[in-house]
């Protein structure tokens, strides 16, 4: 059975998981103790377990049990700054962990399925997981009343210390199994923001994966060593949508270590003792392709046809007014056509994972982004029921979305290397660089057409066509999220917009491309808010507006966007001007997964011609800010991000295959590049949105209205330096 395959036969399955989801209450107590994560037996010694999320020890540790991946974004420690607040404990007691594969208790609430994305994680988790640190604690408070035998009300919390006004005081391990053996309450009173200790509060806490990451104590999955173990690399075919025709493993065999190869639905695997006979192995392996069916258009054939597309009629994915009829009899009208190259992600630590089975039961560990789906899918391909299949979490090295995959394609690979060399074997199975920079799964590659009408200092029309593929068309989900014939992702932030502009439309055509795409660091907003943010600087510029005044005056019903804007402009001390010394400045600002995110980069032109990005203003507005060290680490990160992928980023196709296979190629952003950033978080009492991937939108854009402002050319096609279509 081929990946494909596999796919089709999971449609029951994904179909059905949301119906397996519990609601937005807290397990009860029993329940969290006798399902699948109390088999799993996560949280150490704990004594006192009230619900699914928190473990208390006899030691008086607490950890928490998080239901999303860590992988350097932060949840480990926000959603454990949650219930620590809530509970009222120190910082030095708590701890995280991953949760285990279990949907009826660790579904994302905004996705019903277990996973990580979009910038969910305290979003959805933001009442959550108060409710059980506040839970617990109230549990805990009740255990020390009935010991000291006195009113819970007369009990004081404090950094993990319960104590009396009679002088009697203990920790919470003290009373973790009196607390365990009590009933769970229901609807605990949250704290007020006003007592908040440590949500929102600079410097509160330290993040707790970040010392055993520092040390090399941190396991990831690359790191795994089992005895009798092997390691596992796979020829995939050079085309995307190429199979094996047949192969010659005769060489391969004579490499010491390699241990034995097999045809698998994605290529031939290479079974050895090491990473260097595997990787030995597989240079000597000899394969056929059939490339009938692949696809063998290259970049600037694609780009070709989708520019042509961008002038044929597509699908309204929005409008008001009647933007043609303006365009057709203005007297000013400004076109301008923006091209986004095929992105990898590239994350430090490329695919990887580990599986052990017996033939009735099995073990995966690895950075899983979207437990339910993998875990379905490791089960259907082994052939056995989904609770003989137990899924670990491991912490990654980087995801940027690459391992947010709707194929399930490295959960079904690894099922089906360790299926193929048979059961009591442990595999792992290893991505190179080369395979994931070569191994597609991209952002997609798109092409926007932009027109727009300017009358007396105003802009009176403007309209979008937008080409590019979808991530959803074709596949089991694309009834979830495929709506009147339009991907929202393909069209997000450019169908509606913070500009009040009378004469609006926006339209998409998604070709079918051959090429494997996926969501990539902020998805439909990474080509959307550069083609949006450029195209309307142009225009207010043709109005004559000032950049930063011309967008207020056009945002009126969009009160956060002009509150990030504002503060952006007052922290970069804003004032209209032009170029000083060499450097001008640009703005952009984007509103991505319910985050408002404004920011000014000041540019200049090195000796060489390139951009030189010096300092990066940013203003963010995410509601309550559970952690304000996070958040701007988060901002920081997701502007190295982005200004190294809008400088340099492209995966170029040459006939069907890709150019760029490791990172002498593949171009990021180097230290001495990464520009001083200054943050701004704007106090908010509206409920937390995400910080993963808002910072990464406005800073493509940013940079490229600084150019202008310098007398360059706004790029119009991406990369900015070096392209090579």
């Amino acid at each position: 059975m081929t990946v494909h395959d596999q796919h089709l036969s999971r449609r029951s399955l994904l179909k059905g998981a949301g119906a397996l989801v519990i609601g937005l209450h807290l397990p009860q107590a029993a329940r969290a103790q006798s399902g699948a994560g109390a088999a799993f037996r996560p949280g150490g010694n704990a004594t006192f377990a009230p619900n699914a999320f928190v473990r208390v020890a006899p030691d008086s540790t607490i950890t928490v049990l998080i239901k999303h991946i860590e992988f350097g974004q932060g949840p480990f420690t926000g959603l454990a700054t949650l219930v620590a607040e809530e509970m009222d404990a120190d910082w030095s007691q708590m701890r995280s962990e991953h949760a285990p594969a279990d949907v009826k208790l660790y579904a994302n609430l905004a996705f019903g399925v277990q996973g990580t994305g979009g910038s969910t994680a305290i979003a959805n988790s933001w009442e959550q997981m108060r409710k059980a640190g506040a839970t617990a604690r109230a549990m805990l408070v009740q255990a020390a009343a009935q010991a000291w035998t006195v009113p819970a009300s007369e009990i004081k919390v404090e950094a993990g210390v319960l104590s009396h006004g009679s002088g009697k005081q203990g920790r919470f391990g003290e009373f973790a199994e009196a607390a365990s053996k009590l009933a769970v309450p229901e609807n605990v009173p949250l704290k007020p923001a006003s007592a908040y200790r440590l949500i929102g509060k600079e410097g509160a806490v330290k993040r707790l994966d970040s010392a055993d990451k520092s040390r090399g104590k941190a396991e990831f999955t690359i790191d795994i060593h089992a005895p009798n173990m092997l390691t596992v690399v796979v020829a995939r075919p050079p085309r995307f949508g190429g199979k094996v025709a047949s192969f010659d493993a005769a060489e391969a065999l004579k490499v010491k270590g390699v241990v034995d190869v097999k045809q698998i639905g994605s290529g031939v695997a290479v079974y050895a003792d090491g990473m260097w006979p595997a990787l030995k192995g597989r240079e000597a392996l000899k394969v056929t392709w059939d490339e009938s069916a692949a696809e063998k258009r290259g970049s600037r054939e694609l780009i070709a046809e989708y520019r042509a597309l961008a002038r044929q009629k597509g699908v309204v994915a929005g409008s008001h007014g009647d933007a043609e009829a303006v365009l057709a009899k203005a007297g000013t009208v400004i076109e301008a056509e923006f091209v986004f190259p095929y992105l990898a992600h590239a994350p430090m630590e490329p695919l990887d994972g580990y599986l052990q089975w017996d033939g009735s039961e099995a073990l995966a560990r690895f950075g899983s982004q979207f437990q339910t789906t993998e875990h379905m899918t490791i089960a259907t391909v082994l052939g056995l029921p989904p609770e003989k299949v137990r899924l670990e979490t491991m912490l990654a090295g980087g995801s940027f979305g690459r391992r947010a995959q709707v194929s399930q394609h490295l959960a079904a690979e690894l099922a089906m290397v360790a299926k193929a060399i048979g059961p009591n074997r442990p595999v792992k199975l290893v991505w190179t660089r080369e395979d994931d920079l070569s191994g597609g799964y991209y952002r997609p590659l798109f092409v926007h057409r932009l027109r727009g009408a300017v009358k007396d200092g105003k802009i009176t029309a403007w309209a979008d066509s937008i080409v590019g593929q979808s991530f959803f068309l074709g596949t089991p989900f694309e009834a979830m999220v495929v709506k009147n014939g339009i991907d929202a992702t393909s069209v997000e932030g450019a169908n509606e917009l913070f500009y009040e502009i009378a004469d609006f439309h926006c339209e998409v055509n998604n070709p079918k491309v051959g090429v494997p795409t996926l969501w990539w660091r902020s998805v439909g907003h990474t080509h959307t808010a550069y083609a949006v943010e450029c195209f309307i600087d142009e225009l207010l510029q043709a109005a004559g507006q000032d950049p930063v005044a011309g967008r207020l005056a056009l945002m009126n019903r969009h009160p956060r966007a002009v509150g990030v804007l504002k503060a952006v402009a007052e922290l970069a001390k804003w004032n209209g001007s032009g170029p000083v010394d060499g450097r001008a400045r640009g703005v952009a600002v984007v509103e991505s997964f319910g985050s408002f995110v404004a920011q000014i980069a000041e540019v200049s032109l090195g000796s060489d011609g390139e951009p030189k990005v010096h300092k990066v203003w940013c203003a963010v507005d995410c509601g309550v800010a559970v952690n304000p060290d996070i958040i701007r680490a988060q901002m920081e990160g997701g502007i190295g991000f982005g200004l190294g992928h809008a400088l340099y980023g492209e995966i170029t196709l040459d006939q069907g295959r890709p150019v760029q296979a490791n990172f002498d190629t593949y171009r990021s952003l180097r230290i001495h590049e990464m520009p001083e950033v200054e943050v701004a978080i704007i106090n908010s009492t509206e409920a937390p949105t995400g910080v993963g991937e808002p910072g990464v939108p406005p800073i493509g854009p940013a940079v490229a209205n600084a150019l202008a402002r310098l007398g360059q050319p706004r790029p119009r096609q991406l990369p900015m330096v070096g392209g090579t279509v």
